[in-house]
């Protein structure tokens, strides 16, 4: 399996020194997420501090900007980090799209297709002057008159999709390069819930295995005292049971009365960031890469088989800047150590 990572810092000068220094380690991918930072902008900066690692958004909103904004900013971003980007999309949830951004959610799984329809054809296309007209229901590219005057690196970049559910985990295996879990995805669930729907879009456009990388996201936190690690990712598994939309995930996982507890803290006042207290150390073990590093070693190697690549990340949920760095060094170690 690959090793990545998604490197943290509380400045931008933090993150590229972050980079890195997992680059340095061994990590063959570096991903940034976009919420509390833009994705592209995240992404420039890694490409200018580092050299060998690919630059990956993980994930970039896909409906908050144009197609064309996005095949632009994937052809800089490919140009700056000299053919070493991979676009990661995701279609994001209905409250983001229509409250934060205000712009269309209805229709995912299409929107999502099409959209990177656009995005491809757009980056394949726009050093020729002849219009580019893609008719889709939901996305749409009706371009004429433009020749970008630039030369591109590639004229395919790889394009993964972030997929949960059963209809977009199928479309991302009809269509995308690579397919992104969520941060909570133990190998049970990945093989059991989320391979044969892979698998199932892989059949249908007539694609191998082979064809797509199968990325998992994994919170990870290492310290010689397991107990330590624990409460570290406590507040993530905390953040994502308050929300109703994951009862599934949590009682596939035989979590569902830990979820309710959650879920009643949470309605009782207490801040979604602020719910570790309220999550069990087995809650942890069950859904992250917790404990000490032989422990993560040792969770990680579950993995092997199922998954192409491991994407791993810090916990950040209701900590300290100092509490993340430090989990961002322990990682770094691991990473240094496998490779």
């Amino acid at each position: 399996m690959r090793i990545t990572y998604g490197p943290w810092g509380e400045t931008l000068d933090e993150l590229a020194a972050a980079a890195r220094a997992a680059e340095d380690a061994g990590a063959e991918v570096l991903w940034v997420p976009e919420l509390h930072r833009s994705a592209t902008v995240s992404a420039a900066v890694l490409a200018q501090a580092t050299s060998r690692a690919r630059i990956g958004t993980s994930i970039a909103p896909a409906f908050t900007r144009s197609p064309m904004t996005t095949a632009l900013e994937a052809l800089d971003l490919d140009e700056l980090s000299g053919g070493r980007f991979i676009l990661g999309l995701g279609s994001g949830v209905r409250r983001l799209n229509e409250d934060w951004h205000g712009v269309a959610w209805d229709k995912p799984v299409a929107r999502l297709r099409e959209t990177v329809e656009c995005i491809r054809y757009f980056v394949a296309n726009c050093r020729d002057d002849a219009p580019m007209v893609v008719d889709g229901e939901y996305a749409s590219l009706r371009v004429r008159g433009y020749q970008r005057p630039f030369p591109i690196v590639r004229e395919e970049i790889p394009v993964y999709l972030a997929a949960v559910g059963p209809a977009m985990t199928r479309m991302a295996g009809r269509v995308a390069d690579g397919w992104i879990s969520h941060e909570l995805c133990s190998p049970a669930y990945l093989r059991e819930r989320l391979l044969p729907g892979l698998e199932e879009g892989l059949a249908g456009a007539g694609r191998d295995r082979k064809d797509l990388d199968v990325v998992v996201s994994a919170c990870c936190s290492i310290d010689e005292r397991p107990e330590r690690a624990y409460r570290r990712a406590a507040g993530l598994v905390g953040f994502y049971a308050s929300v109703r939309t994951y009862a599934d995930f949590f009682d596939y996982h035989g979590l569902a009365a830990e979820q309710a507890r959650i879920v009643e803290v949470f309605r009782a006042g207490t801040s979604a960031d602020a719910l570790a207290e309220a999550v069990p150390d087995p809650m942890v073990d069950a859904l992250t890469l917790s404990g000490t590093p032989d422990q993560v070693r040792e969770r990680l190697a579950g993995y092997a088989g199922l998954a192409d690549t491991v994407k791993l990340t810090p916990p950040t949920h209701g900590l300290p800047a100092e509490e993340t760095r430090r989990a961002q060094e322990h990682i770094i170690e691991l990473i240094g150590a496998l490779a």
